[in-house]
């Protein structure tokens, strides 16, 4: 694995069990030698984790939309791609990374996660996907997922595609032990 995209929240004003979260997720992958990619802002989490791989010694990749590049964009990145939309941007994060791992995030970072399952879910890659379920904060979208499953929206084996950890080392190495099965949608 040499990249991993994280999508993350940029909310500024949470609680610093989620920075602290961050800090260590970009911690571990610098001293892995992984590779950042992200959202490209210098705000929030996203600005914690980003910081956190550079001061490690690690690369970081940040994706930016023009519109949003003069307001909270991370000048001081390995690397910074501005793009014309969302779009382009989710697609180019997706281009660049072998695995993906949600942090605790607002709409912006449900958006991505379920764009993200949802290719896996068609078949479109066949990269791990997990949740840095930080305090618990992913456990209710869990239990709607699972209620999904009972009403028969979602598979349960599309539902166990979701790799879910506390521990950033163990989501890791989840992520490398990670073999997709052949699952059909339908």
């Amino acid at each position: 694995m040499k990249s991993v995209c994280v999508y993350c929240g940029s909310s500024q004003n949470v609680p610093d069990i989620y920075f602290n979260a961050a800090e260590k997720l970009g911690s571990l992958l610098a001293s892995q030698n992984i590779s950042l990619i992200y959202g490209g802002a210098n705000i929030g989490i996203m600005g914690k984790i980003a910081d956190s791989v550079l001061a490690g010694g690690g690369k970081v990749t940040g994706i930016i939309p023009d519109s949003l590049f003069d307001i909270v964009a991370h000048k001081h990145l390995t690397e910074l791609k501005v793009v014309k939309s969302m779009h382009e941007r989710k697609h180019m994060m997706f281009e660049l990374s072998d695995g993906f791992i949600a942090m605790p995030g607002g709409l912006g970072t449900l958006d991505e996660l379920f764009e993200i399952l949802t290719w896996s879910q068609l078949g479109f890659h066949k990269r791990p996907c997990g949740l840095l379920n930080s305090a618990g904060y992913w456990n209710k979208l869990l239990e709607f997922l699972d209620h999904a499953v009972a009403e028969k929206f979602i598979k349960d084996e599309h539902r166990d595609m979701i790799i879910v950890e506390e521990n950033p080392e163990k989501l890791l190495e989840r992520f490398r032990a990670f073999r997709v099965a052949s699952i059909s949608k339908w």
